[in-house]
């Protein structure tokens, strides 16, 4: 996907992806109207589950949405599911994917671990975010991606 460092300036209209599985439908449907009427945000498209009985692998929905952040047609995802790991760890596989300190346009939250409070306000957080690429992560941050490139 990518074969070069990219640099992020901040976002003042960004498209965003929701997904996850069906533990997290409830906590997707919520958040994608918190995000509707952010004026930092661009679009909002839901990626499935589309329903709470949908019980699709989460693989499926992280993986598809993470490809669409690597390939440049969403500026960030948030995806949920139990725990998060599940859906962490499938967005993972895919190249050129946390802001901030660490470069990430994929946030992972779990219904079992996080209230739904907090996991709207950690959403309306991390759309204020920007990789500050002079911060005392910026090094290891390279050096993850270059391993990413190259694996």
């Amino acid at each position: 996907m990518f074969n070069k460092r990219r640099t992020f300036l901040p976002l003042l209209r960004a498209h965003h992806l929701l997904g996850g599985d069906n533990a997290g439908f409830e906590y997707i449907t919520r958040i994608i109207k918190d995000l509707e009427v952010d004026p930092r945000v661009a679009s909002v498209v839901d990626v499935g589950p589309k329903t709470a009985d949908d019980m699709a692998a989460y693989p499926h929905y992280a993986v598809d949405a993470a490809k669409t952040v690597a390939i440049g047609e969403a500026d960030r995802v948030l995806l949920i599911c139990g725990t998060g790991m599940g859906v962490a760890i499938a967005a993972d596989k895919v190249t050129g994917r946390a802001i901030l300190s660490l470069d990430a346009q994929v946030l992972c939250l779990g219904v079992m671990v996080v209230g739904i409070e907090l996991a709207r306000r950690l959403m309306k957080e991390w759309l204020g975010y920007t990789f500050d690429p002079k911060s005392a992560f910026a090094d290891k941050v390279g050096e993850t991606n270059d391993y990413d490139l190259k694996n």
